[in-house]
Protein backbone atom coordinates (compact mmCIF):
# COMPACT_ATOMS: atom_id res chain seq x y z
CA UNK A 1 0.00 0.00 0.00
CA UNK A 2 1.33 3.50 -1.05
CA UNK A 3 1.63 6.45 1.31
CA UNK A 4 -1.27 8.02 -0.55
CA UNK A 5 -3.57 5.43 0.34
CA UNK A 6 -2.43 4.52 3.59
CA UNK A 7 -3.03 8.49 4.17
CA UNK A 8 -6.57 8.20 2.71
CA UNK A 9 -7.26 4.62 4.83
CA UNK A 10 -6.36 6.30 8.25
CA UNK A 11 -8.86 9.06 7.55
CA UNK A 12 -11.57 6.50 6.72
CA UNK A 13 -10.95 4.95 9.92
CA UNK A 14 -11.20 8.02 11.91
CA UNK A 15 -14.06 9.48 10.12
CA UNK A 16 -15.75 6.37 10.64
CA UNK A 17 -16.23 7.02 14.80
CA UNK A 18 -17.91 10.22 13.64
CA UNK A 19 -20.35 8.59 11.59
CA UNK A 20 -24.02 8.49 12.84
CA UNK A 21 -25.91 5.76 13.28
CA UNK A 22 -27.91 4.25 10.10
CA UNK A 23 -31.23 5.41 9.38
CA UNK A 24 -31.89 2.27 6.81
CA UNK A 25 -33.67 5.45 4.68
CA UNK A 26 -33.78 4.91 0.98
CA UNK A 27 -33.92 8.12 -0.28
CA UNK A 28 -36.07 8.57 -4.25
CA UNK A 29 -35.33 11.24 -6.69
CA UNK A 30 -38.99 11.92 -8.31
CA UNK A 31 -38.33 14.04 -11.61
CA UNK A 32 -40.73 15.28 -12.58
CA UNK A 33 -42.96 15.13 -9.01
CA UNK A 34 -39.95 18.16 -7.69
CA UNK A 35 -39.80 15.67 -4.64
CA UNK A 36 -37.71 13.54 -2.71
CA UNK A 37 -39.24 10.17 -1.39
CA UNK A 38 -37.91 8.38 2.12
CA UNK A 39 -38.99 5.24 2.53
CA UNK A 40 -37.89 2.56 5.56
CA UNK A 41 -35.68 0.14 3.77
CA UNK A 42 -36.61 -2.44 6.38
CA UNK A 43 -40.21 -2.10 5.82
CA UNK A 44 -40.93 -0.54 2.29
CA UNK A 45 -43.20 1.96 4.31
CA UNK A 46 -42.88 5.66 2.47
CA UNK A 47 -42.04 7.69 6.09
CA UNK A 48 -42.61 10.89 4.06
CA UNK A 49 -41.70 13.16 0.99
CA UNK A 50 -39.93 16.28 1.14
CA UNK A 51 -40.28 19.32 -1.14
CA UNK A 52 -37.35 19.71 -2.66
CA UNK A 53 -37.01 21.70 -5.49
CA UNK A 54 -37.39 21.85 -8.93
CA UNK A 55 -36.30 18.58 -11.19
CA UNK A 56 -34.51 16.62 -9.04
CA UNK A 57 -32.29 14.09 -10.36
CA UNK A 58 -28.86 13.25 -8.77
CA UNK A 59 -28.91 12.30 -5.23
CA UNK A 60 -25.78 11.21 -2.67
CA UNK A 61 -24.46 11.25 0.52
CA UNK A 62 -21.95 13.10 2.39
CA UNK A 63 -18.84 10.26 3.58
CA UNK A 64 -20.06 10.44 6.85
CA UNK A 65 -23.61 9.53 6.32
CA UNK A 66 -25.12 12.70 7.96
CA UNK A 67 -25.80 14.93 4.84
CA UNK A 68 -28.19 14.12 1.73
CA UNK A 69 -27.49 15.25 -1.59
CA UNK A 70 -29.65 16.37 -3.98
CA UNK A 71 -29.00 18.07 -7.60
CA UNK A 72 -31.73 20.26 -8.97
CA UNK A 73 -31.29 20.44 -12.78
CA UNK A 74 -33.60 23.38 -13.30
CA UNK A 75 -32.19 25.95 -10.39
CA UNK A 76 -28.84 24.92 -10.92
CA UNK A 77 -28.34 23.76 -7.21
CA UNK A 78 -27.60 21.05 -4.70
CA UNK A 79 -29.64 20.43 -1.99
CA UNK A 80 -27.99 19.61 1.39
CA UNK A 81 -30.54 17.55 3.62
CA UNK A 82 -29.96 16.23 7.62
CA UNK A 83 -30.32 12.68 7.14
CA UNK A 84 -31.79 12.07 10.38
CA UNK A 85 -34.23 15.12 10.74
CA UNK A 86 -34.79 15.74 7.16
CA UNK A 87 -34.47 19.28 7.61
CA UNK A 88 -33.06 21.14 4.64
CA UNK A 89 -29.84 22.96 5.25
CA UNK A 90 -29.31 24.74 2.24
CA UNK A 91 -28.51 25.27 -1.25
CA UNK A 92 -25.15 25.41 -3.06
CA UNK A 93 -24.38 26.88 -6.00
CA UNK A 94 -23.96 23.97 -9.09
CA UNK A 95 -23.52 25.33 -12.32
CA UNK A 96 -26.06 25.12 -15.30
CA UNK A 97 -27.82 22.02 -15.37
CA UNK A 98 -26.19 20.00 -12.83
CA UNK A 99 -27.39 15.99 -13.58
CA UNK A 100 -25.49 13.29 -11.79
CA UNK A 101 -22.59 13.57 -9.38
CA UNK A 102 -20.44 11.37 -6.96
CA UNK A 103 -18.83 12.31 -3.66
CA UNK A 104 -15.66 11.83 -3.29
CA UNK A 105 -13.78 9.83 -0.39
CA UNK A 106 -12.86 13.72 0.58
CA UNK A 107 -16.34 15.41 0.91
CA UNK A 108 -16.04 17.08 -2.37
CA UNK A 109 -18.72 17.04 -5.02
CA UNK A 110 -17.88 15.98 -8.43
CA UNK A 111 -20.65 16.69 -10.90
CA UNK A 112 -21.29 16.80 -14.61
CA UNK A 113 -23.44 19.83 -16.06
CA UNK A 114 -25.15 18.61 -19.22
CA UNK A 115 -25.89 21.83 -20.96
CA UNK A 116 -22.40 23.00 -20.36
CA UNK A 117 -20.02 20.27 -21.45
CA UNK A 118 -17.73 20.39 -18.52
CA UNK A 119 -17.39 18.72 -14.96
CA UNK A 120 -17.90 21.03 -11.57
CA UNK A 121 -16.05 20.29 -8.10
CA UNK A 122 -17.71 21.37 -5.45
CA UNK A 123 -16.53 22.00 -1.57
CA UNK A 124 -19.48 21.42 0.20
CA UNK A 125 -18.26 22.67 3.55
CA UNK A 126 -17.76 26.23 2.24
CA UNK A 127 -19.86 25.99 -0.86
CA UNK A 128 -17.12 27.51 -3.50
CA UNK A 129 -16.56 26.20 -6.92
CA UNK A 130 -12.89 24.78 -6.51
CA UNK A 131 -12.78 23.67 -10.65
CA UNK A 132 -14.78 23.57 -14.17
CA UNK A 133 -13.17 20.77 -16.15
CA UNK A 134 -14.03 20.57 -19.92
CA UNK A 135 -15.21 17.22 -20.85
CA UNK A 136 -17.31 16.27 -24.23
CA UNK A 137 -21.00 16.91 -24.87
CA UNK A 138 -23.60 15.89 -22.70
CA UNK A 139 -21.58 15.01 -19.74
CA UNK A 140 -23.84 12.19 -17.62
CA UNK A 141 -22.51 9.81 -15.36
CA UNK A 142 -20.06 10.70 -12.90
CA UNK A 143 -18.07 7.90 -10.48
CA UNK A 144 -15.27 8.89 -7.83
CA UNK A 145 -12.70 6.06 -7.56
CA UNK A 146 -12.44 4.15 -3.64
CA UNK A 147 -9.18 5.50 -3.50
CA UNK A 148 -9.94 9.08 -4.60
CA UNK A 149 -6.78 9.19 -7.08
CA UNK A 150 -9.41 9.41 -10.14
CA UNK A 151 -13.09 10.50 -11.55
CA UNK A 152 -14.61 9.17 -14.33
CA UNK A 153 -17.28 11.21 -16.63
CA UNK A 154 -19.35 9.78 -19.53
CA UNK A 155 -20.40 12.58 -22.29
CA UNK A 156 -23.30 10.93 -24.14
CA UNK A 157 -22.63 12.89 -27.32
CA UNK A 158 -18.94 12.55 -27.91
CA UNK A 159 -19.05 9.16 -26.99
CA UNK A 160 -16.22 8.85 -24.31
CA UNK A 161 -15.46 8.21 -20.69
CA UNK A 162 -13.11 11.12 -19.71
CA UNK A 163 -10.58 10.05 -16.74
CA UNK A 164 -9.65 13.23 -14.41
CA UNK A 165 -7.01 12.95 -12.04
CA UNK A 166 -7.95 15.05 -8.98
CA UNK A 167 -4.91 15.94 -7.94
CA UNK A 168 -4.56 18.24 -11.29
CA UNK A 169 -7.86 18.08 -11.81
CA UNK A 170 -7.06 17.62 -15.51
CA UNK A 171 -8.20 15.12 -18.04
CA UNK A 172 -5.52 12.38 -18.48
CA UNK A 173 -7.20 10.39 -20.87
CA UNK A 174 -10.52 9.91 -22.84
CA UNK A 175 -11.75 6.21 -23.54
CA UNK A 176 -13.52 5.92 -26.46
CA UNK A 177 -16.85 4.11 -25.89
CA UNK A 178 -20.25 2.38 -27.27
CA UNK A 179 -22.92 5.10 -28.09
CA UNK A 180 -24.85 7.46 -25.76
CA UNK A 181 -22.58 5.88 -22.48
CA UNK A 182 -24.73 6.76 -19.15
CA UNK A 183 -23.44 4.69 -15.86
CA UNK A 184 -19.93 4.53 -13.99
CA UNK A 185 -19.32 2.39 -10.94
CA UNK A 186 -15.59 1.27 -9.35
CA UNK A 187 -14.59 -2.07 -8.28
CA UNK A 188 -13.89 -1.82 -4.66
CA UNK A 189 -10.31 -1.47 -4.66
CA UNK A 190 -10.53 1.13 -7.80
CA UNK A 191 -8.58 -0.96 -10.54
CA UNK A 192 -11.15 -1.83 -12.46
CA UNK A 193 -14.53 0.29 -13.84
CA UNK A 194 -17.24 -0.39 -15.24
CA UNK A 195 -19.51 1.58 -18.14
CA UNK A 196 -22.72 1.29 -19.74
CA UNK A 197 -23.45 2.52 -22.97
CA UNK A 198 -27.32 3.39 -23.82
CA UNK A 199 -27.87 3.21 -27.50
CA UNK A 200 -24.82 1.19 -28.04
CA UNK A 201 -26.60 -1.26 -25.93
CA UNK A 202 -22.75 -2.23 -24.29
CA UNK A 203 -21.31 -3.27 -21.08
CA UNK A 204 -17.52 -2.13 -21.13
CA UNK A 205 -14.37 -2.95 -18.14
CA UNK A 206 -11.96 -0.24 -18.16
CA UNK A 207 -8.33 -1.09 -16.91
CA UNK A 208 -7.71 1.94 -14.44
CA UNK A 209 -3.94 1.58 -14.58
CA UNK A 210 -3.71 1.17 -18.35
CA UNK A 211 -6.94 3.43 -18.96
CA UNK A 212 -8.13 0.75 -21.82
CA UNK A 213 -11.22 -1.41 -22.43
CA UNK A 214 -10.07 -4.77 -21.12
CA UNK A 215 -13.32 -5.92 -21.73
CA UNK A 216 -17.16 -5.53 -24.07
CA UNK A 217 -20.35 -7.49 -24.93
CA UNK A 218 -23.49 -6.30 -26.35
CA UNK A 219 -26.43 -7.17 -23.86
CA UNK A 220 -28.41 -9.98 -25.27
CA UNK A 221 -31.62 -8.91 -24.51
CA UNK A 222 -34.66 -7.26 -25.95
CA UNK A 223 -35.64 -3.69 -25.88
CA UNK A 224 -32.30 -2.98 -23.59
CA UNK A 225 -30.90 0.53 -22.89
CA UNK A 226 -28.31 -0.09 -20.36
CA UNK A 227 -28.45 2.44 -17.50
CA UNK A 228 -27.30 2.33 -14.15
CA UNK A 229 -24.67 -0.11 -12.92
CA UNK A 230 -23.54 -1.43 -9.14
CA UNK A 231 -21.66 -3.82 -8.31
CA UNK A 232 -22.11 -6.27 -5.24
CA UNK A 233 -20.21 -5.91 -2.02
CA UNK A 234 -17.65 -8.88 -2.75
CA UNK A 235 -17.11 -7.47 -6.62
CA UNK A 236 -18.70 -10.37 -8.22
CA UNK A 237 -21.81 -9.79 -9.46
CA UNK A 238 -22.79 -6.87 -11.55
CA UNK A 239 -26.20 -5.21 -12.05
CA UNK A 240 -27.26 -2.99 -14.72
CA UNK A 241 -31.05 -1.21 -14.83
CA UNK A 242 -32.13 -2.09 -18.75
CA UNK A 243 -34.73 1.39 -19.09
CA UNK A 244 -37.52 0.12 -21.74
CA UNK A 245 -36.77 -3.36 -21.28
CA UNK A 246 -37.98 -3.05 -17.60
CA UNK A 247 -35.48 -5.66 -16.16
CA UNK A 248 -32.15 -5.40 -14.36
CA UNK A 249 -29.51 -7.48 -15.67
CA UNK A 250 -27.28 -9.39 -13.46
CA UNK A 251 -23.88 -10.50 -14.88
CA UNK A 252 -20.78 -12.30 -13.87
CA UNK A 253 -18.65 -9.15 -13.07
CA UNK A 254 -15.70 -10.70 -14.86
CA UNK A 255 -17.10 -12.23 -18.10
CA UNK A 256 -19.91 -9.39 -18.37
CA UNK A 257 -21.88 -13.21 -18.75
CA UNK A 258 -25.34 -13.03 -18.06
CA UNK A 259 -26.35 -14.94 -15.17
CA UNK A 260 -30.39 -13.71 -14.96
CA UNK A 261 -32.59 -10.90 -15.11
CA UNK A 262 -35.17 -9.44 -12.18
CA UNK A 263 -38.45 -7.93 -13.80
CA UNK A 264 -38.96 -4.57 -12.10
CA UNK A 265 -41.17 -1.29 -13.41
CA UNK A 266 -41.53 0.26 -16.74
CA UNK A 267 -38.23 2.93 -17.71
CA UNK A 268 -35.99 1.28 -14.75
CA UNK A 269 -33.51 3.91 -14.50
CA UNK A 270 -31.71 4.61 -11.35
CA UNK A 271 -30.39 1.71 -8.81
CA UNK A 272 -28.83 0.93 -5.32
CA UNK A 273 -27.50 -1.94 -3.45
CA UNK A 274 -27.86 -2.18 0.58
CA UNK A 275 -24.42 -2.67 2.86
CA UNK A 276 -24.74 -6.70 2.59
CA UNK A 277 -26.07 -6.95 -1.36
CA UNK A 278 -28.94 -8.82 -0.33
CA UNK A 279 -31.11 -6.31 -1.96
CA UNK A 280 -30.99 -3.91 -5.43
CA UNK A 281 -33.74 -1.33 -5.53
CA UNK A 282 -34.32 0.56 -8.46
CA UNK A 283 -36.29 3.44 -9.95
CA UNK A 284 -39.16 2.99 -12.32
CA UNK A 285 -39.90 5.92 -14.01
CA UNK A 286 -42.91 5.64 -15.85
CA UNK A 287 -44.30 3.02 -13.25
CA UNK A 288 -43.35 5.61 -10.30
CA UNK A 289 -42.50 3.24 -8.40
CA UNK A 290 -39.00 1.63 -7.02
CA UNK A 291 -38.74 -2.61 -7.26
CA UNK A 292 -37.03 -4.18 -4.47
CA UNK A 293 -34.96 -7.25 -6.05
CA UNK A 294 -33.96 -9.92 -3.98
CA UNK A 295 -30.30 -10.96 -4.73
CA UNK A 296 -30.68 -14.54 -3.97
CA UNK A 297 -33.59 -15.49 -5.93
CA UNK A 298 -33.22 -12.67 -8.65
CA UNK A 299 -37.03 -11.56 -8.29
CA UNK A 300 -38.72 -8.06 -7.10
CA UNK A 301 -40.31 -8.94 -3.84
CA UNK A 302 -41.93 -5.72 -3.84
CA UNK A 303 -43.09 -2.38 -5.81
CA UNK A 304 -43.07 0.80 -3.46
CA UNK A 305 -44.92 3.65 -5.10
CA UNK A 306 -42.92 6.90 -5.19
CA UNK A 307 -43.39 10.23 -6.17
CA UNK A 308 -43.68 11.22 -10.38
CA UNK A 309 -40.95 9.70 -12.67
CA UNK A 310 -38.25 8.32 -10.09
CA UNK A 311 -34.83 8.79 -11.17
CA UNK A 312 -32.19 8.09 -8.88
CA UNK A 313 -31.46 6.57 -5.41
CA UNK A 314 -29.57 6.24 -2.22
CA UNK A 315 -29.26 3.76 0.79
CA UNK A 316 -27.90 4.82 4.33
CA UNK A 317 -27.49 1.67 6.20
Amino acid sequence: MNLKHLLLSSLVLMSTSAWADPTYRLFVTNEKGNSVSVIDSRSGVVETTLEIGDRPRGIGLSPDQKTLYVALSEENAIAMVDVATLELKGKLAAGDDPETFDVHPNGNLYLSNEDDAKATVINPKTGEIIHEIRVGLEPEGVAASPTGDFVLVTSESTNMVHVIDTATHKVVANILVAARPRGLVFNNEGSLAYVSSEIGNEVAIIDMKTFTITKKVVVDLAKSKPMALKLSPDNKILYMTTGRAAKVVIMDALTLDILSTADVGKRVWGAEINRDGTRVYTANGVSNTVSVVDTATSKSIMEIEVGKAPWGLVIDD
